[in-house]
Order: structure tokens, then C-alpha cells, then sequence
């Protein structure tokens, strides 16, 4: 059937939240997923869509950032939802490649669906290695004083410096996730994470970023403890690849999959900040 493929701008925004809220997951507030992005540096759109006559088809999502990876600026376009109603699929390749066309970006996909995964591959993106550690989340006893646990906006932002405290800045207000510092003496370690939900009730924590490894190798204790009983959530997943070590007691296993493509760029500089991971709740 036909249909127009055009950007996502500010004005379509009520239009594609309400294609969203229909056809994907009414859970999600998409109007503010898409206007309210907590970082700066927006990019040209909020990703493409296909409209037939007045009425939103189709749509394919994007977040974009400017980051500095080994000292030089590097434009990121995160693809986010890719949503085709049935009788318009034959058209749902139009959508990535009017995003993959717009040059000078390199491109992260980290929640595909099993069926795009080929598409993707087949488009040049590739695999990144998301082995994990599953870490049941236990009341371990905690010597007083040695490290602390604080999910306080005001200590996690004097304690923090640097791009540390810029990451955090930038991510403070996202939707999806949630900030902690660990303090041992003068170090410190920031964790973003996640929830996973089962049938909306809060299952475990999934670590998206951390910026001191080091620190946290001798951390998971009073980690893990201050999310069962803070949070009542009974276990961690963490990538190798954010966490740098396997925590101890933990299980191996794999997390989902995610992929991207970039010229220039090695998997050890792509990670999962400034995404939808960070900004949509589903």
C-alpha cells in the first residue's frame, strides 16, 4: 500500500506516541520519550516515519548524541522503535534506510527484535559480545564505614568529577534508569542500571554503565545487598564488557543481543549511554 516516508519532527511527535501507544505498548509515555531527550546535542529528527493520507503507518525511532571517544567528537544514532503495521511491511526497509543515509554517524541497535537481526546483518551492522554474569542479589552483612551505598542526587553529584559527573548530568533525568555511587574513602564508582519487570512487578537490575570497574570488583557485596533491600530486587545482570570481571558467585549466561555499525569505530568503544536503553521504561 502506499504510503510517504517523511522525518519525525517536533509537531508529529502526538501523532507517533499515539501510533505507539496503539500498536506497540500502551505503557510507555512515547510524547515524552520523544520531546523530552535529557541530554543536549539533539539530532536533525527523532528518527523516521511512514504516514498514509493523514494517519501515522509505520515508524522507526532514533536518539542521537555527540560523544568524545579517544579525544575526538563522534556523532551516535541510536535506532530505537521500529513499528510497521501489517499492510505496510513490504515498505518497513525505507525507514533504516533513510536513517543509515544520513552520513557522519555511527549507528547502535540495542533491543532488536529476532526478525530484524538479519536485516540488520545484511546492512552491515554486527554483533556485539554480550556475555554476562546473572548475580543473585543476597542480604550480605557489611562492615560499617569500609564502603558505602548512596542513591542520593546531592552526594552522587558532589562526589562524582569530570566526565563522570557529566555522564551522570546528562542522564539524570532519563526515564529508564537509575543512579547509585559507591564510596570507598577518595574512590568512587557510578552505576546506571535498569529494571526488569515481569508483568510489571520489579524482577532484577540490569547494568547499563560504570565508571570505576576497579572499584566495583571489590563492591558487588554491598552492591547487590543495597538492591534486594532498597530496591526488592532479587539479582543483577551485567555485561563482561561494562563490568570488566566476573562478580563472584555469579552465573554465566548471555544477555540480549545488540549490534551496531561504524566505520571507524571497535566494540570496546561503543556502550549503552545516550539510548533508548537510558530513555524509553517499557
Amino acid at each position: 500500500m502506499a504510503a510517504e516516508l517523511t522525518p519525525i519532527t517536533d509537531r508529529d511527535v502526538p501523532a507517533v506516541a499515539d501510533f505507539l501507544r496503539a500498536h506497540l505498548d500502551h505503557r510507555v509515555p512515547w510524547e515524552t520519550t520523544l520531546s523530552a531527550v535529557p541530554w543536549k546535542g539533539g539530532g536533525p529528527n527523532h528518527g523516521f516515519m511512514l504516514r498514509d493520507g493523514r494517519h501515522v503507518v509505520g515508524t522507526l525511532l532514533a536518539l542521537y548524541s555527540e560523544r568524545l571517544v579517544s579525544g575526538r567528537v563522534e556523532r551516535f544514532c541510536n535506532m530505537g522503535s521500529w513499528c510497521v503495521l501489517p499492510d505496510y511491511r513490504s515498505r518497513s526497509i525505507l525507514l533504516i534506510k533513510a536513517l543509515l543515509a544520513q552520513d557522519g554517524y555511527h549507528f547502535t541497535v540495542l533491543s532488536p527484535d529476532d526478525g530484524p537481526q538479519e536485516i540488520l546483518a545484511w546492512l552491515g551492522f554486527r554483533f556485539l559480545d554480550t556475555s554476562a554474569a546473572f548475580v543473585p542479589n543476597l542480604p550480605w552483612p557489611t562492615p560499617p564505614g569500609r564502603m558505602t551505598v548512596s542513591t542520593d542526587p546531592a552526594v552522587i553529584g558532589r562526589t562524582l568529577a569530570g566526565t563522570d559527573l557529566e555522564i551522570y548530568r546528562d542522564h539524570e533525568r532519563a526515564l529508564a534508569v537509575h543512579h547509585l555511587v559507591v564510596v570507598r574513602g577518595a574512590e568512587s564508582c557510578h552505576v546506571m542500571y535498569r529494571v526488569f519487570r515481569h508483568r510489571g512487578v520489579p524482577v532484577y537490575a540490569v547494568v547499563l554503565h560504570v565508571s570505576n570497574p576497579d572499584l566495583l570488583l571489590g563492591a558487588w557485596k554491598p552492591l547487590t545487598r543495597h538492591l534486594l533491600l532498597r530496591r526488592g530486587l532479587v539479582a543483577t545482570l551485567a555485561e563482561l564488557r561494562i563490568v570488566g570481571h566476573m562478580p563472584p558467585f555469579a552465573f554465566a549466561l548471555n544477555d540480549r543481543p545488540k549490534m551496531y555499525r561504524s566505520a571507524a569505530l571497535r566494540p570496546d568503544q561503543i556502550d549503552y549511554l545516550y539510548s533508548e536503553l537510558a530513555c524509553v521504561p517499557w
